[in-house]
């Protein structure tokens, strides 16, 4: 093509085709003349070079006459969710404007639109790219309201009998035709299909497959499994390898089983994949220092690439763990087996040594493919009894020579860790205690010892130097990344701050600025409200085979290495370990150094998907154990503000509701998103986040998980109206307040974060009207 004349110089195709392919989004031929000063007169010979690239499948024509490089998405495509992190935001992946050969990327949709949208529903959304492989998506229409299939609770009527959702953002029922009930009985859960057209108003479902009776202990944590597509039975072919599955031969390995390496868990563990072990380092040149051992259950030696095992793996992603039961990622002959690292035998690992000096500093490292027998099998309690001078018969004769040096390894590191400036958000975890038959006898906080910091902070080192290791090899990493807050979420922080005098620095953020803000409010009324808006402003941590490095450990560099019994991650970082080090012929393939990318956005899809399961089990296990105590009181703090309400979380058990905002004392009610308030125009009464209060419990499903509380004033009276003498809802009350609050997903803080905390609104705030209701 002959050039125009021009007085400056045009760029080159070359030129125009890396403009293209650095831009963050599309661009069309007016930013390309923009970047380029390309006058009218040139545009022709633009439009020309545009289509040559194009013909040459260097770039890409999509929405609106933009372009850009082959493999990104369109500017508006269709989507379906795949699932639902534990923030609330939804997953999906484009069904539309992708290669039949390429991997979809992720598309994120984190609008307040699509919140109402389930797994399984289409929408068209327009899209921007967040960064390689991820988008984020606003919905424009929704395509598909009702998702494939339907977990519910059966109920027999005239017509066939009738499904009630057990997912709380289902507010509708189904119709279950005569000829589709599958022998069901009231009161079982069911899962259905959704059939085409409605009877009576409602939509048509059919039953597939039975699962139990609601009250059984097991039908808990079943409804979580179905409800989030867990795999639970491994094909028979996994099963017949792990059946076959023997002790692994010494060989090559180094012998580490005279050295008495323990593993530390909690009293209801049954897979063993780690163990630890320090001693003081006698070398002159690092006076009181220490050297560690850690050693890994050796899972690569069983579940090689491809194989059955390993699909079944990579399926799963990880194990999901439940309170009554955990869904493991391995078959249990291998899980609570040959890669359990018990203390009857003798068993494979991955080990790492290392040397710390005195302020927990890394010194040096080194890998070695071992087996080992451990010494003991210890719990975090036992560990926590003995160093604080109760020990028992089997931690008696280990106290001096095991555990004693590993609590001065561990206060070592606890000062490297300091000084890195780690972000330090120690926050409550719920634990539901069962009995041998599965049934709630209680919602406690789990306890937090030093005992468990110890096994996290050796856990830490060994992935640094796993992630390091393969850096110096230049083999492929899956890394753990936690980048550094989203601007715009730091910004929201940073209004939230100010409004209470505090201030955040501009420009670069470390952990250690959030942990002096923290420290700053510690002890004062303020303490757990800034706390959740620091935690609310952090990113979400993924696997990636790109090293971003890891915001909140405040570490340049991590991997997970030290669980691959129940996390793939690590498996594929053991996998890299031995085909860098030359430990054997099961290392890492070609294939799979170049899957990294997919590899890394699936286990990060598996592992939200775990998450949201393993929550929504205990939210309906909290549910049950409270369901008898309708009408009791609590005190709680208020753990989540939003337009429909309050989530109010109980401080004795951890378990957590909603207020819902019409039962509030009757005002006009403005959502202050920045601020995390209701605050009453008329009033002034403020709810905002942290606040302590005292509720009333007026419902509790142990179906949904859901449960409902009523606002106490200080003499113990119901605040606002919530009908009958004020104690109890009432039927026809109950069934709207539930209707209500299906719409949404009232999980605490797993609901959609608002814009103070990294949510998208168009305004600061936002009006909510309470509906007067007798």
């Amino acid at each position: 093509m002959t050039k125009p004349k021009h007085p400056a110089p045009l760029p080159t195709k070359d030129q125009v085709l890396e403009f293209i392919r650095e831009s963050p989004g599309k661009v069309g031929k007016r930013e390309i003349a923009r970047a380029f000063n390309i006058g009218p007169q040139d545009r022709v010979w633009l439009r020309g070079i545009l289509k040559d690239l194009a013909e040459d499948g260097a770039i890409e024509r999509g929405h609106k006459r933009q372009y850009h490089k082959p493999g990104a998405l369109p500017d508006v495509v269709v989507v379906e969710v795949v699932a639902i992190d534990t923030e609330g935001g939804l997953i999906a992946r484009p069904i539309s404007g992708v290669a039949e050969d390429a991997e979809p990327p992720t598309v994120l949709l984190l609008d307040r639109k699509s919140q109402a949208m389930g797994r399984g529903d289409r929408a068209l959304v327009r899209v921007r790219p967040l960064r390689e492989g991820v988008y984020e998506g606003k919905m424009i229409k929704r395509l598909a309201a009702a998702p494939l299939q339907v977990l519910g609770v059966f109920e027999s009527g005239a017509e066939g009998g009738r499904l009630l959702p057990t997912n709380k953002r289902e507010k509708y029922e189904y119709l279950v035709p005569r000829d589709g009930t599958l022998g069901a009985e009231p009161g079982e859960i069911v899962l259905a299909e959704v059939m085409p057209g409605r009877r009576l108003g409602l939509r048509l479902a059919r039953i597939v497959e039975r699962l139990g009776r609601t009250g059984e202990a097991k039908s808990i944590s079943l409804i979580a499994i179905h409800e989030n597509d867990i795999p639970v039975e491994f094909p028979p072919d996994a099963l017949e390898q792990a059946r076959a599955a023997k002790a692994a031969p010494m060989g090559k390995r180094e012998d580490l089983r005279p050295i008495p390496l323990v593993t530390i868990d909690g009293e209801d563990a049954r897979d063993f994949d780690d163990a630890v072990y320090a001693e003081p380092d006698d070398s002159p040149d690092n006076p009181r220092g220490f050297k560690l051992i850690v050693a890994i259950a050796d899972v690569a030696h069983y579940v090689r690439p491809g194989d059955a095992l390993d699909n079944a793996a990579f399926e799963r992603g990880n194990s999901v763990y439940f309170p009554d039961r955990v869904v493991p990622m391995l078959p249990e002959e291998l899980s609570n087996g040959w890669c359990s690292l018990r203390p009857d035998g003798d068993r494979p690992v991955m080990a790492v040594r290392m040397r710390i000096d005195r302020q927990g500093n890394k010194l040096d490292h080194s890998f070695t493919r071992a087996m080992i027998r451990s010494a003991a099998r210890l719990t975090y309690t036992q560990v926590q009894n003995a160093a604080d001078g109760m020990p028992d018969d089997t931690t008696g004769p280990l106290l001096k020579p095991v555990i004693e040096p590993l609590y001065g390894a561990y206060r070592a590191l606890v000062e490297a860790r300091h000084h890195r400036g780690t972000l330090d958000l120690d926050l409550p975890e719920r634990q539901i205690l069962v009995d041998d038959q599965g049934q709630v006898t209680g919602v406690v906080t789990r306890p937090r010892y030093d005992s468990h910091k110890l096994i996290e902070e050796f856990m830490i080192l060994a992935n640094v130097c796993a992630a390091e290791e393969l850096e110096k090899h230049g083999v492929p990493c899956m890394y753990r990344v936690h980048d550094e807050p989203a601007p715009e979420r730091l910004e929201a922080l940073r209004e939230f701050l100010e409004s209470m005098n505090i201030s955040l620095v501009k420009g670069v953020v470390k952990p250690h600025h959030f942990n002096r803000i923290l420290a700053q409010v510690r002890g004062t009324p303020h303490e757990i409200l800034v706390n959740e808006v620091v935690l609310r402003s952090q990113a979400q941590a993924v696997y990636s085979p790109e090293n971003l490095g890891h915001f909140g450990l405040a570490l340049r560099r991590y991997a997970h290495f030290t669980s691959p019994i129940r996390r793939y991650s690590d498996l594929v970082v053991h996998r890299g370990l031995i085909a860098a080090l030359g430990f054997g012929p099961d290392g890492l393939t070609e294939t799979e150094a170049e899957r990294m990318d997919a590899i890394g956005e699936h286990i990060s899809i598996t592992e939200r998907r775990a998450a949201t399961a393993e929550r929504s089990a205990v939210d309906r296990f909290a549910a049950s154990w409270l369901a008898s105590k309708v009408g009791a009181t609590f005190t709680g703090r208020i753990k989540g503000v939003n337009r429909f309400g309050l989530f109010v979380q109980l401080d004795e058990s951890g378990a957590d509701g909603l207020i819902p905002i019409s039962t509030l004392p009757e005002d006009y009610y403005i959502h202050d998103e920045i601020g995390h308030a209701l605050v009453g125009r008329r009033s002034r009464r403020t709810f905002r986040l942290g606040d302590s209060v005292a509720v009333m419990l007026m419902e509790a499903n142990p179906l949904t998980g859901g449960m409902i509380f009523q606002l106490l004033d200080k003499d113990g009276k119901a605040r606002g109206r919530p009908g009958g003498d004020g104690r109890t809802l009432g039927r026809e009350r109950r069934a709207k307040v539930a209707k209500e609050t299906r719409r949404v997903k009232t999980a605490g803080p797993a609901a959609p974060a608002p814009r103070g905390a990294g949510g998208k609104s168009s305004s600061k705030s936002s009006k909510v009207r309470r509906k007067n209701r007798p």
